[in-house]
């Protein structure tokens, strides 16, 4: 019989090679690593790692059984996610990724109508600025302001989601006839050493503006811009849904980012999954022009 423990262990290895990486990624110990991939160079008779300084290098065995292990874990994975999108199946449950800021403001009254249309159903909504993996089965659905896809999922690219340089017109009337050519004398609102913030401050018409603070939050931005702090990247609605926002003057909206609808490919069979993907996309279509911003 295989001992398919052990095959964790010799990707893990494989990839990292080290065994304390290896051992990190699992969550175990190197000496449990160890132990396992010399139980299968033990049950195989070959050696498959060689060590040296430079870590662990495959041996020509271990090349000739990687791409079949690696085989191994992408059909196990695959039937893992089968199993699982069943059982959620029977739960009525949904697990939906989205960045707070557009959620708060566009997707809230798409998930309440909804939620009327079918009661059965429920949301489970997850709300952060990084990327959960619909891959590594972290979400369901995920609703993505991105230039690309990276991830091997089933995407929906609706509409552009612009981008823009917004402040108070309170401020913009105070601050922007005495500043300089180049914005001295204004300031931008700072994620901290963020490069592609700086990057668009650079490139702006205001690239000598004071850039201030260190806040992580685009919606701290936003609010913060409203009460007069100064320059922020905001999205290209946000003078649209606060009136005492405006794009400041000689800027224009950024484009290349985009809408998209992201679900794990095992997941299309499940009903209640296509129901809410195609409810969700026709809902955010119908609002395209919020999410743009005039």
């Amino acid at each position: 019989m295989f001992d398919w423990k052990s095959l964790p262990a010799f990707l893990a290895v494989a990839r990292h090679g080290s065994l304390r990486a290896a051992a990190d990624q699992l969550g175990g110990t190197h000496a449990t690593v160890r132990r396992q991939v010399e139980a299968l160079e033990a049950q195989l008779g070959v050696q498959l790692f060689r060590r040296g300084t430079e870590g662990f290098q495959l041996t020509a065995a271990g090349r000739t059984l990687l791409p079949q292990a690696l085989n191994a874990e992408e059909a196990l994975l695959q039937g893992f996610n089968a199993v699982q999108g069943l059982d959620r199946e029977a739960s009525g449950l949904i697990r939906l990724s989205a960045d707070p800021v557009n959620a708060h403001f566009l997707l809230a009254p798409v998930l309440a109508d909804f939620s009327a249309l079918y009661p059965e159903i429920d949301i489970e909504l997850q709300l952060s600025f990084s990327v959960d993996s619909i891959e590594k089965l972290e979400t369901d659905i995920s609703v993505r302001t991105v230039a690309e896809v990276d991830e091997d999922v089933v995407g929906r690219k609706l509409f552009p989601a612009s981008i823009g340089i917004f402040a108070a017109r309170d401020y913009l009337d105070r601050m922007l006839p005495k500043a300089g050519p180049k914005g001295q004398g204004l300031q931008w609102i700072g994620y901290g050493p963020v490069t592609q913030l700086l990057e668009r401050v650079r490139t702006s018409p205001y690239p000598e503006a004071r850039v201030r603070h260190s806040i992580p939050d685009p919606e701290m931005h936003m609010h913060l811009a409203r009460a007069g702090a100064g320059m922020a990247i905001l999205p290209g609605w946000a003078a649209d849904v606060f009136p005492e926002l405006q794009r400041v003057p000689g800027t224009t909206l950024d484009e290349s980012r985009s809408i998209w609808v992201l679900l794990h490919s095992d997941l299309r069979r499940v009903r209640r999954v296509r129901v809410f993907v195609d409810y969700l996309c026709a809902a955010l279509l119908e609002r395209r022009a919020a999410f743009i911003g005039t």
